[in-house]
């Protein structure tokens, strides 16, 4: 499996995106159980964070993406990259 990363912006207010977290985090314990090895965070200044997560294709990661529930939701704007691990 490929590695992929999506990098995100919050766009609602906080009290909206929030209500949406539970979701995602139970959305990204699913791949986690699937095996695609998600990590997700938030960064330290708010306002955006990042799923790190493997898939087969990058089709297969766009349809990862779109059942999130913040992207769903519109809660955020995302750029989707394949990622290449040089060093681990």
């Amino acid at each position: 499996m490929l590695w992929f990363v999506k990098i995100e912006k919050g766009i609602v207010d906080k009290a909206t995106f929030d209500r949406f977290v539970p979701a995602h985090k139970s959305y990204v314990q699913g791949l986690i159980d699937r095996g695609h090895e998600a990590k997700t965070g938030y960064w330290g200044e708010r306002g955006g964070g990042m799923l790190l997560f493997k898939a087969e294709s990058q089709a297969a990661a766009e349809a990862i993406v779109a059942q999130d529930p913040l992207v769903q939701n519109q809660c955020v704007i995302y750029e989707l990259h394949e990622w290449h691990i040089v060093v681990s």
